[in-house]
């Protein structure tokens, strides 16, 4: 009667292990399905981006090939305000802005539910009254997808070798120097006399402005001689970081006139 027991016990043993193997097998399959899938939409709506029919003008007061096309995309789907890219990395996305910030942490450019979510911008920023900061954040993947290569700004050589972020609009078509690269968190709100980057947006005044840059290259990794002065665009990145609770990986550069 022992061994029968203790039979009936090691089958159910065995049973529960093969029932935990199958859903983590489908857990595994359907996670990289997932990346698989967004990687093909990214793939499809990169080439409507790239189809430039049109040589890209540099005059100010003309659209570029790229405008044009992001334009286009506003047909796909209106929350798609800009195109950014960086040069010798993946990074090389549309980007999203709702009234939500939650929204596009998980879904598409398509509207569709997506684990790897979208590029977007902060729901504050002004596109309209073209505020101070584009702030726009990502998620990293382990596919290497959206804001992975981020993480690579750890490294002062990688920044050396990839200074520049390319961020196009319907209104303008610029390229970026990066001035910092710093590591942060998300703080609790008790916490005082500390750096909340993800505040800034617009300036209310010059003060604000140089307290943002000035905070930005004090917590920068390595020294970058770059730096901004009020009245030039910014543009802030920022993705996970996992070195501490809720850390971030920040890259701020500004509008190279």
């Amino acid at each position: 009667m022992k061994k029968r027991n203790k039979k009936i016990r090691i089958n159910i043993i065995e049973l529960m292990c093969i029932f935990i193997l199958i859903i983590g097998s489908l857990y595994i399959g359907y996670y990289l399905y997932s990346e698989y899938r967004e990687e093909q939409n990214n793939i499809k709506i990169s080439k409507i981006f790239y189809d430039k029919k049109e040589k890209e003008s540099i005059s100010a007061n003309i659209k570029t090939a790229k405008m044009k096309q992001l334009e286009e995309l506003q047909k796909i789907n209106p929350d798609i305000i800009g195109w950014i890219s960086i040069p010798g990395t993946r990074i090389d996305y549309p980007v999203l802005q709702t009234t939500d910030n939650s929204y596009y942490l998980t879904h598409n450019y398509k509207k569709e539910y997506s684990i790897s979510g979208s590029i977007f911008l902060d729901k504050d920023f002004n596109i309209g009254n073209s505020d101070t900061n584009y702030l726009i954040y990502g998620h990293r993947n382990k596919s290497g997808s959206m804001f992975e290569d981020l993480i690579n700004y750890k490294d002062e050589e990688y920044y050396k070798e990839h200074p520049i972020i390319q961020f196009t609009t319907i209104k303008d078509d610029s390229e970026y120097e990066i001035i910092a690269v710093f590591l942060s968190r998300v703080y609790y709100r008790y916490e005082t006399n500390v750096f909340r980057y993800y505040y800034f947006i617009n300036a209310v005044n010059q003060e604000a402005y140089d307290d943002y840059v000035y905070n930005s290259k004090e917590a920068s990794l390595y020294n970058i001689e770059n730096t901004a002065i009020y009245g030039d665009q910014l543009l802030t990145l920022s993705t996970c970081e996992y070195s501490q609770e809720d850390g971030r990986l920040v890259v701020v550069a500004k509008k190279v006139n």
